[in-house]
């Protein structure tokens, strides 16, 4: 793989660009913002989101698919409600390389169909080899090269072991799966625990309140995941009780912040204002509700917080109400 392309300039884009580099001899990133290419290739820095690491000169940023036209593997690290979009405009432009490696990184899950990020892929690149990469792994670490590690899901599993190898580095341990749904729905459903567990601390509720909020979310993750098709032990991976743990108590955790600053009293508009990158979680917190509804599956966690988030229901009041639930058997 000398020739690797990353669709998405923020931070994980960066990061991802960053790791491909110690394997790959050129590493096209591309972004939307022709400012911040022109930025990084000058200074060799994304200010805008890791303004702290220095880009090896193997990454050249773009906003041109043509430079993308004789990678190997493609890693697709937009939002998750601009992937269909950014998806189907690399189609028209024709320069996604036939047998190029499609590598999905997003974590969410689209409103209007239900389709996992990597079933969009899938839908618009019905030719290309696909696979899903997830774990617990902040960019701002990745970057800094401490220690971590994630999953690689393939229903192709020569594919696997070839991003596997690509993508075990000295501080980078990656692990195959071939549960790709089981990955990406706990990927996407993590977030909307991470919202709760940051309210939880916003109100001051305490390390007690916050565990309960994080256990009860992984029974809630399981049940909708394996409904959707996921496996069970995959919940309990990296990609599910890991991936969860990290982004529901990181000072990283995007998802985490919008919660913690919901609990001390700002309003959503307020609190998404104040930053410069998406958390995936308030957007998928009402993908995920809809889904849970057509899976007809209970989840009362992300029912509460759909109901903070976008029917404006007071956060100490949703936190009550989960509380005051009748009484049950743990595993019911």
């Amino acid at each position: 793989m000398n020739h690797t392309a990353i669709l998405g300039s923020g931070s994980w884009g960066t990061a991802l660009a960053f790791a491909a580099a110690q394997k790959s001899a050129r590493v096209t990133l591309w972004g939307h913002r022709q400012e911040t290419a022109d930025q990084i290739n000058a200074t060799r820095r994304n200010q805008r989101y890791l303004p702290d690491i220095s880009l090896p000169p193997a990454i050249h940023a773009t906003t041109d698919f043509r430079d993308l036209a004789e990678a190997s593997l493609v890693l697709a690290v937009v939002p998750s409600r601009a992937l269909r979009q950014v998806a189907c405009a690399l189609k028209a432009s024709g320069q996604l390389r036939p047998g190029a490696i499609l590598l999905c990184c997003i974590k969410g899950i689209e409103m209007d169909t239900g389709l996992t990020m990597s079933g969009i892929l899938a839908g618009i690149f019905p030719d290309n080899p696909l696979a899903v990469l997830s774990g617990p792994n902040h960019a701002e670490e990745i970057a800094k090269k401490l220690a971590a590690a994630a999953v690689i899901g393939s229903r192709d599993e020569s594919v696997s072991l070839q991003l596997q190898e690509f993508f075990t580095l000295p501080w980078f341990r990656t692990y195959r799966s071939t549960d790709v749904p089981g990955i990406e729905w706990g990927g996407a459903v993590k977030n909307v625990f991470a919202i709760a567990s940051g309210i939880s601390e916003g109100l001051g509720l305490g390390d007690n309140a916050r565990a309960a909020l994080v256990t009860r979310g992984l029974a809630e993750m399981t049940r909708l995941g394996m409904a959707a098709g996921g496996r069970f032990e995959t919940f309990q991976g990296l990609s599910g009780v890991g991936d969860l743990i990290v982004t529901c108590y990181s000072q990283h955790s995007r998802n985490n912040r919008v919660g913690r600053l919901l609990g001390q009293g700002q309003t959503l508009t307020e609190t998404t204002a104040a930053m410069n990158m998406v958390a995936e979680g308030v957007p998928n917190t009402e993908s995920i509700h809809a889904a849970a509804r057509r899976y007809h599956i209970r989840t009362p966690i992300i029912d509460q917080m759909y109901a903070i988030l976008y029917e404006g229901k007071p956060c100490a009041a949703a936190l009550a109400e989960l509380l005051s639930r009748d009484p049950r058997a743990e595993h019911d």
